[in-house]
């Protein structure tokens, strides 16, 4: 099939396999999937600059059927959500605004090729030392109580993020869903503006960023974590498919194939969530962003698509 915007030719049961894919990993993971969308558009053709605009425009009506399943499942902190859309939206367009640089200059496909595989790969990593490491204290607490039922969804990374949470940089406010008192506002803004800068970087809505910054920085429960960054994503990646679809890199064809198999995956995967604990959720994330990896090393080394 062709689509006439990014001038590509792909099989729409590719594109909807793809969505379907994506779709689970967002219900799951909370995140967008552009570390697989992103890659896997690339690996037919597509622009860097349309696969992260079309990306965004695809990940919009996924993550808003996930985000009401985890609403439904008391998932979800609105008032974090809320806040952090400042600081995702203004870091959004810091990075379509970094796109349009790079096209100008006619090397966007490189330098989003070598960032992309970094950012993934410095993630998996750390998520596999961090989620491994929990899982073996996890189970010493376990070994000290006679209660085996008492759950626990404490990261390794605790003792930095309770730094963190101390910090008293006025305005500070509680999130009573998340569990958390007096945390600072510019902590939470720029934590979102990170991760809304590698949105409008990279695609999606950087779940793959700001989901493990959630748990390690701010401190909240992993399955808040999903489903909060979820709402948020619904906010950001309208605003990140706005800027793009502006500046012309939204292929919205594409983007509405990819959504017929989104909507089912994304429901698959909100119920999942509900079968595994905090760590093991963090642990199962780490190899997904190995294979965006592989297929950006593939496109950038072969020069080629299948």
């Amino acid at each position: 099939m062709f689509f006439p915007i990014s001038n590509t030719h792909i099989d729409p049961i590719y594109l909807a396999v793809v969505g379907f894919v994506i779709g689970i990993l967002g219900g799951f993971f909370g995140v967008g999937g552009s570390f697989i969308a992103g890659p896997a558009l690339r690996l037919m053709g597509v622009d860097w600059n349309y696969a992260v605009g079309t990306d965004l425009a695809h990940i919009v009506g996924k993550s808003i059927v996930a985000a009401r399943q985890h609403r439904t499942l008391g998932n979800v902190d609105l008032k974090l959500g809320l806040f952090m859309a400042f600081g995702t939206i203004g870091g959004a367009e810091a990075g379509a605004q970094l796109i349009q640089a790079l096209k100008r200059a006619g090397n966007v496909n490189t330098v989003v090729s070598w960032v992309a595989i970094v950012v993934y790969f410095s993630i998996s990593i750390f998520m596999l030392w961090e989620s491994q490491k929990t899982l073996r204290l996890d189970k010493k607490r376990r070994s000290r109580r006679k209660n085996a039922d008492v759950k626990k969804d404490q990261s390794a990374f605790g003792h930095v993020t309770k730094k963190i949470q101390r910090l008293k940089l006025w305005p500070m406010i509680d999130l009573p869903t998340s569990g958390i008192r007096q945390i600072s506002v510019w902590i939470i803004l720029l934590v979102s503006f990170v991760g809304g800068f590698f949105s409008g970087f990279l695609g999606g809505g950087a779940g793959y960023i700001r989901m493990p910054s959630m748990v390690y920085v701010l401190g909240i429960p992993t399955h808040l974590a999903v489903g909060t960054d979820l709402f948020e994503i619904v906010i950001s990646a309208s605003y990140g498919t706005l800027t793009h679809a502006i500046k012309g890199n939204v292929d919205i064809l594409i983007a509405l194939v990819m959504h017929t198999g989104a909507v089912i995956g994304a429901q698959i995967g909100v119920v999942a969530t509900q079968y595994f604990a905090g760590p093991k959720i963090r642990l199962a994330f780490v190899p997904l962003p190995l294979i965006g990896v592989a297929i950006v090393i593939y496109t950038l080394v072969s020069g080629h698509k299948f």
